[in-house]
């Protein structure tokens, strides 16, 4: 394991930093923002009903019906915030922090959209995108709500973005970490390595309050054993056995950690596993020790409705948008360019795990699975159900009364959530050994 490491100068100031509650609520209790159609909560109830979820928040810019929050709360029902008020369902920039219900532990699948794959990187925003900038919403309940522990997501690309500026985006993250006083663990964790039935690769980041007792356990932990061994990561997503540690190579910085600075300066490349603790970053590439996935033909219904057959004069449409393709084209400079992209598996195969769902998932679109059908043999479409089975869910989990377009709209956004049972697994012991 190759580590490397960077510092974030130590500089607290008075409206940044957290003012220690003289000992933490260690019930098993979450706030869950961003929730979308409720995957976190799912992920630590299926793994211990004793999880309490006390607060929520789903809202989605622009929607004239709130399709993702209704699922949520068809199943789990609304939550009032410290005043007696339901806000779960509105803009999260527009509550006030202090009103939301204490927590053991802050999660949020945070608004991805300015990093996807779905957009070229050189054209992603990151932080200062649309949505991005609501990073900033969970980093003031932090500020306002203290929870000791926190688990985020974010697509892979976040370590790398922006395009011009690699790495900047997470380094304003766990700059903002460090001066709360947190530490933090990162994995981007493709999920059929663990199980799943999808190749989906997600950043999962841990962040805990070093005034915790787990925080005062890793006060002199060992980067490299805690990214490859000890870690709630490396826990809940072991590495390759046989993997050893040959060489350490350590790169040193010295940085104020001021976030402007950070935002207009900071550069880094950052690998796929790392930790940070009172601003010193490790990071490493490492080896992850694969599980048997599930396949694809193992979520496939039989003999589907007729609607998500494809007919045969769509057939060449469907073929030309899955082959490989060579365009030329002009940019708005008048420079003159090939666009090119590889072929994608047509139909996709039944004995691999499932490509990246998108939230255009079941629309004309290229990353649009297409599969025969096990029954008749004839191509079609997902089902809404096979959809939910790619990230876990169970069946018929978003047949809330939402059109079925925004069924597969939510399942793209969705996590998958055997991944957060995992993480809460290991979490749910880490609570457990809190006073």
């Amino acid at each position: 394991m190759v580590l490397t490491e960077y510092y974030f100068q130590a500089k607290f100031t008075s409206e940044m930093t957290l003012e220690v509650k003289e000992d933490f609520d260690m019930e098993k209790t979450m706030c869950e923002l961003f929730a979308g159609v409720g995957g976190f909560r799912l992920g630590f109830e299926r793994m211990n009903p004793e999880w309490r979820t006390t607060w929520f928040s789903q809202w989605e810019p622009g929607a004239k019906t709130q399709w993702a929050h209704d699922c949520y709360v068809a199943h789990f029902g609304d939550s009032f915030d410290l005043k007696g008020e339901y806000h779960t369902g509105e803009d999260i920039s527009t509550m006030v922090k202090s009103d939301i219900p204490d927590h053991s532990v802050l999660v949020g699948g945070f608004p991805c959209q300015d990093y996807s794959v779905a957009h070229a990187l050189a054209s992603s925003h990151g932080i200062e995108g649309k949505k991005g900038v609501l990073w900033w919403q969970i980093r003031d309940t932090l500020i306002a709500k203290r929870a000791p522990f926190c688990i985020f997501e974010n697509v892979d690309r976040l370590l790398k973005s922006p395009a011009k500026q690699r790495g900047k985006d997470f380094g304003i993250i766990l700059a903002c970490l460090a001066q709360l006083g947190y530490s933090a663990e990162w994995r981007v964790v493709n999920a059929a390595t663990y199980g799943a039935a999808q190749r989906r690769k997600r950043t999962f980041i841990f962040a805990y309050s070093n005034e915790t007792k787990y925080g005062q356990d890793m006060q002199n932990a060992d980067a490299a054993e805690l990214i490859a061994h000890t870690g709630l990561m490396a826990q809940a997503f072991p590495l390759d056995s046989i993997q050893k540690i040959t060489e350490t190579n350590i790169e040193n910085y010295q940085k104020d950690d001021d976030i402007v600075n950070v935002s207009n300066s900071f550069k880094f490349d950052f690998k796929i596993a790392g930790y940070m603790h009172e601003g010193r970053i490790y990071t490493a590439e490492v080896s992850e020790h694969e599980e048997p996935p599930t396949l694809l033909h193992e979520i496939l219904q039989v003999n589907v409705d007729d609607s998500f057959y494809i007919s045969e004069d769509k057939i060449p449409k469907w073929t030309y948008l899955k082959g490989a393709k060579k365009i030329p084209r002009v940019s708005a400079e008048g420079h003159e360019y090939f666009f090119s992209e590889g072929p994608i598996a047509f139909p996709d195969p039944w004995d691999r795990p499932g490509r990246t769902m998108l939230t255009s998932e079941s629309t004309l679109n290229r990353s649009t699975h297409i599969v025969a059908d096990p029954g008749t043999g004839r191509l079609r479409l997902l089902t809404p159900i096979e959809a939910e089975r790619l990230q876990g869910f169970d069946d018929e989990w978003t047949n809330t009364g939402m059109p079925q377009r925004m069924r597969f709209f939510c399942m793209g956004n969705a996590l998958v959530v055997p991944m957060i049972t995992r993480m809460a697994t290991v979490l749910d012991a880490i609570v457990e050994s809190e006073p």
